[in-house]
């Protein structure tokens, strides 16, 4: 029987498992989005915008005919979608929710026993929370802002100013350890500002009132991560939801083996055979994976490809740091940096901003990994990733302060 993928063949499967094998031609429609996250577990939110938020980022990056008022109609309307919390805050599919059940528990118990909540939630937690609780079942949905109130306040007043660094008031603490607790969703959001309301008016009854028990829910964690990276440890399996921890994903293995899943051996970039978890149809799957598409894709600093940096170093040799919060005397390459995939390999960083005031789509950054030449064809390709974005982005042309890129 088979027991090892080759490194060629594993980022063949890994870029087919995270959605990044097929044509950007493919004929998506609105009503298929949900398959979409489905098919890639969840898309992560991230507020910064250089040239594109991170979560319509992800999915433009599978999806070139993907409209932003998308994500609103499944989100807003269809309910077909969720916000919560996995290794951050993201889209998730409805169907999911309600094996969020125990996560809330988890998270209530984890967030209770930290000092950094206490410092934010005052002294009396329970009481903040039940006022803001009483307040959005009484008045309706609620943002942050609505609720300015500190300790000893009866009532909101928006005229105040936060008492907390970062606006990190009692009354918004406990907005996020309600949602993150499971108390509140996010009914929509208003100029990316998250607008609560209570979850039984936010979240389907047939997900909200299905229920799960303990070893079902670690049995999904660790069963639906395998499905979507294929092979890996048990603590990247954990670190995928990041639902459970590491050790029980360890015994879910062990207990799992010659069931749903097998171990085989895994060649690094380097060479180096690792030996790893795999999803037992993991070699079927590889029959299935057409080779990537000859084009050059930006990918978002948190798409899932390459959020767990170690793997993404192991698979592809790419190292990648985000360095928004390096100060830039100390940067490699820049603020906001993309990382440019050419078929299975990454060839390099560009750096592109949105400057809607000129109605131009800005390169200030280019940089290719070692070994990789800027051939005519290659440059092609980039061109071609660059006016794809600047049509999604509604601006008029592209200009570029990298000599290589002058187009």
């Amino acid at each position: 029987m088979r027991n090892e993928l080759t490194n060629s063949d594993a980022r063949r499967l890994f870029l087919f498992l995270h959605g990044l094998s097929g044509s950007l031609k493919d004929n998506h429609n609105k009503e298929a989005l949900p398959e979409i996250i489905k098919r890639i577990g969840f898309v992560q939110i991230d507020s910064i915008k250089t040239a594109e938020r991170a979560h319509h980022h992800i999915l433009f990056s599978r999806c070139n005919s993907y409209d932003h008022t998308w994500l609103d109609y499944h989100l807003e309307e269809k309910r077909s979608l969720f916000e919560n919390w996995t290794h951050d805050a993201s889209i998730i599919p409805m169907e999911f929710f309600p094996y969020w059940g125990h996560r809330f528990l988890r998270t209530r118990d984890k967030l209770v026993g930290s000092r950094w909540w206490k410092n934010r939630m005052g002294d009396d937690p329970d009481e903040i929370c039940r006022r803001v609780l009483h307040h959005i079942e009484q008045n309706g949905a609620a943002k942050s802002r609505d609720l300015r109130w500190n300790r000893g306040d009866e009532f909101p007043d928006k005229s105040k100013k936060s008492s907390s660094w970062w606006g990190w008031n009692p009354s918004k603490a406990a907005l996020v350890f309600l949602w993150r607790t499971g108390k509140l969703a996010v009914a929509k959001r208003e100029g990316f500002q998250k607008v609560y309301d209570l979850t039984e008016r936010v979240i389907p009854d047939v997900y909200r009132k299905l229920k799960y028990s303990e070893q079902e829910y670690i049995d999904w964690n660790c069963t639906t991560a395998i499905e979507n990276i294929g092979f890996g440890s048990h603590t990247e399996i954990a670190k995928y939801w990041e639902g459970v921890m590491p050790q029980e994903a360890k015994t879910w293995c062990e207990k799992s083996q010659h069931n749903y899943i097998m171990e085989i051996q895994v060649e690094a970039k380097n060479g180096d055979k690792v030996v790893s978890w795999a999803h037992p149809d993991i070699f079927s799957w590889l029959e299935m994976a057409p080779d990537p598409p000859n084009i050059v894709r930006f990918l978002s600093p948190f798409d899932p490809l390459i959020r767990d940096r170690k793997r993404t170093q192991r698979l592809f040799g790419f190292d990648f740091k985000i360095e928004i919060y390096v100060p830039q005397s100390k940067r490699v390459y820049g603020y906001y940096v993309y990382p440019m995939l050419e078929k299975d390999r990454f060839i390099g960083r560009i750096e592109m901003k949105s400057n809607k005031k000129s109605n131009n789509l800005v390169v200030c950054g280019f940089w290719l990994e070692p070994g990789v030449r800027l051939t005519k064809r290659r440059k092609k390709m980039i061109e071609s990733e660059l006016h794809r974005w600047r049509t999604l982005l509604g601006l008029s042309q592209i200009k570029s302060t990298v000599k290589e890129l002058r187009l």
